[in-house]
């Protein structure tokens, strides 16, 4: 893969990840909604366990970036974010239950739940951009123009994640479908990141003509 194909292939994975994002938190409201309704205290607890896992996620993307960087550390990512979402298809209903039998308050339960089901998964899609940044600068002169490029793709993605999963996904589908079609989503492009990266490798190990 040369590195013009390189590039967008990074791309269109911080593109995917800004897509999750959004409609995972969107998607928050409707699977906290039958316990502590819709109101704005429900959703301003989303988006501040959103908001705060995300920049934690920027954190330790940074972090991990400094580090040899690959796809392969990069594809990695995804398939951990594809994995720690899945539980919101398959055990949110108990961790819903035990929060709303414990704590009366709805402000307090349902920022306790929304910790609870979406802060680490959304630490680790928040790990993707900052990382996609470091595959994508090669030199220090373009790390700005990259860097805007790379944000314009994820919130784009961010922007049509949240029409399509609003707009079309909870029309169509369940809310467990189209989180497990994250899940699965995220995973593929992981794994097909690990394959990318491996086959760069193959290549440059070969002898030269």
């Amino acid at each position: 893969m040369n590195k013009q194909w390189h590039n967008y292939f990074i791309y269109l994975l911080a593109f995917t990840s800004g897509f999750s994002i959004m409609g995972i938190e969107l998607l928050g409201g409707r699977i906290l909604a039958p316990y502590f309704g819709s109101s704005v205290h429900v959703w301003g607890s989303i988006i501040t366990v959103f908001m705060l896992a995300l920049s934690l996620g920027y954190l330790f993307g940074g972090r991990l970036s400094l580090h040899n960087p690959s796809l392969k550390r990069y594809g990695t990512i995804f398939i951990f974010a594809g994995l720690c979402l899945l539980p919101l298809a398959y055990f949110s209903t108990p961790i819903l239950e035990l929060v709303f039998d414990n704590i009366e308050d709805s402000r307090y339960g349902s920022l306790l739940a929304s910790m609870g089901l979406f802060f680490i998964p959304s630490i680790i899609l928040g790990m993707i951009s900052p990382y996609s940044v470091r595959l994508l600068v090669t030199n220090e002169a373009e790390s700005g123009k990259v860097a805007g490029a790379l944000y314009f793709i994820s919130t784009l993605g961010s922007a049509l994640g949240t029409l399509a999963t609003s707009f079309y996904f909870v029309l169509w589908f369940n809310v467990d479908t189209i989180i497990l079609s994250y899940c699965f989503v995220l995973m593929i492009l992981g794994v097909c990141a690990v394959l990318v990266n491996k086959m760069e490798a193959s290549y440059v190990a070969q002898p030269q003509a």
